[in-house]
């Protein structure tokens, strides 16, 4: 009798599972539509824009599911899979998708990969090099490129000359640029490598600071490959390839 009543119990447990798993909040089916993060969602339906089969819906924690037909301003949205892919850029492809056939582009490297439609959350000039984080989750992309997070990022860089010591420890003081203090995170020479060969973490600021940090010191910038973001590294992901990220490193990202 005991070992009925534990089966009927973890029935019930199992199909209240499924049910659960079956319905989704409607805050987090609009953000999985890539119209804008959870939070914003909330506003829009506390604003009655949002439709569930046809009725306007306010609750806030309503739940869906994946075959109601859900409308955003009286246009269907669908909820699609959220993806998270990481790219090894090459050199000579632009960051942006191109129209013309004769011209390559980050797109390209990437097509095939999965069936949503994702987009680079960082931009990357055509002669840069590293990691291209792609995704549909645009509440996580905000988050990975909201300057006050101070996301940790740590680059290569290739000068047209030799760093001197002395221009090394003025970056590591603090430059002025447009009359603001820069302060880096670190930058130091490579092991075993020229001393045009700069190894630099920031966590604000991108290709585009790291230009300006070397310009203001007259070095011209040859290239610049990007080895980690937010906890990312190119270990084991050859250049031009692509690869999903782990359970694990999605979590860590959301952490952030």
């Amino acid at each position: 009798m005991q070992r009925r009543e534990k089966s009927t119990f973890r029935k019930r447990q199992n199909k209240k599972k499924q049910t659960d798993d079956s319905l989704m909040r409607l805050n987090k089916y609009i953000a999985h539509a890539g119209i804008c993060s959870r939070r914003e969602a909330d506003t829009f339906i506390q604003a009655g824009v949002v439709k569930v089969n046809g009725k306007v819906i306010t609750q806030m924690g309503y739940k869906v599911k994946l075959t109601d037909e859900v409308k955003f301003n009286d246009a269907k949205i669908k909820s699609e899979t959220l993806r998270y892919l990481l790219l090894n850029k090459p050199k000579n492809y632009s960051g942006r998708m191109e129209n013309s056939p004769n011209k390559k582009d980050v797109f390209q490297l990437i097509k095939g990969a999965c069936k949503e439609e994702i987009y680079p959350i960082n931009r990357m000039g055509k002669n840069n090099t590293g990691l291209l984080f792609f995704t549909n989750d645009t509440e996580l992309a905000k988050k990975l490129t909201n300057p006050k997070k101070r996301i940790k990022e740590i680059y290569h860089v290739s000068l047209d000359k030799d760093l001197k010591l002395t221009d090394l420890k003025k970056i590591q003081a603090g430059l002025i640029i447009a009359s603001k203090k820069i302060n880096i995170e670190k930058i130091s020479y490579i092991e075993n490598k020229e001393k045009n060969e700069i190894g630099i973490e920031i966590t604000f600021g991108g290709t585009k600071l790291i230009n300006q940090i070397f310009e203001q010191l007259k070095y011209n910038v040859s290239w610049i490959d990007k080895v980690f973001f937010a906890g990312l590294s190119k270990k084991d992901l050859p250049r031009k390839k692509c690869r999903f990220l782990t359970e694990d490193e999605i979590n860590l990202l959301k952490r952030i």
